[in-house]
């Protein structure tokens, strides 16, 4: 097995409401779950292959709970990336060079029924995990944005984290509100104001990488 690890911040949107019943063991609230995902890579490797600088995105599909499988899924990976990179960037999204389980790549690739060809393409993101602020535009396939949850009343900022000490993806995420719609592909979703995760991430072959 090959050792990766890397350090970075994504931008979850999925059709739960803004706690994510998934986070808690529990059944997504609509009956499935459809959810679009960006990372970026800060800082990271695979094997002698640097990452640094590059975004991963996704779209996934399920018809019911995560756990019961028949998912649909296409990854979308920086066309920055040279080859070395973009075989690296895909065995790490589809769970490969990692303990069975030990991260959300290696867990969703394993509920996976249908990958479609991965693309490789223009990424544009930007987050600020603090801020809850962020946008993913993938064109000609989907876009993505969320932004702070905001008190129904007052209008102003409202924030709330949600913190998984032994979690497969993060420690600490902040939580937003997000949008996500499709323009093309293979793929089709849209929802809006729905669950935002916003995280710092630090990853590697064997699970979080904890302080």
């Amino acid at each position: 097995m090959t050792y990766w690890e890397f350090k970075g911040r994504e931008l979850v949107n999925c059709t739960c409401e803004y706690g994510c019943n998934c986070q808690f063991n529990a059944l997504p609230d609509k009956g499935h779950c459809h959810a679009v995902a960006a990372i970026q890579i800060d800082q990271g490797h695979h094997g002698e292959t640097r990452l640094d600088g590059l975004r991963v995105g996704a779209i996934f599909k399920w018809p019911g709970p995560i756990h019961e499988g028949h998912g649909e899924a296409l990854a979308f990976v920086d066309e920055r990336a040279d080859d070395e990179q973009r075989e690296a960037l895909l065995k790490i999204m589809t769970g490969q060079d990692t303990d069975p389980f030990a991260t959300m790549f290696a867990v969703y690739a394993s509920t996976v029924e249908t990958m479609h060809p991965p693309v490789f393409t223009p990424i544009e993101f930007e987050v600020d995990v603090e801020a809850r602020r962020g946008r993913m535009s993938v064109p000609g396939y989907v876009e993505m944005t969320g932004e702070p949850i905001r008190n129904k009343v007052s209008g102003e900022e409202s924030r709330a984290q949600i913190v998984l000490p032994a979690g497969f993806e993060y420690e600490v995420a902040d939580i937003g509100s997000a949008s996500s719609r499709t323009t093309g592909g293979p793929m089709q979703v849209e929802f809006a104001d729905s669950y935002g995760q916003f995280a710092n991430l630090h990853l590697c072959s064997h699970g979080v990488v904890r302080a």
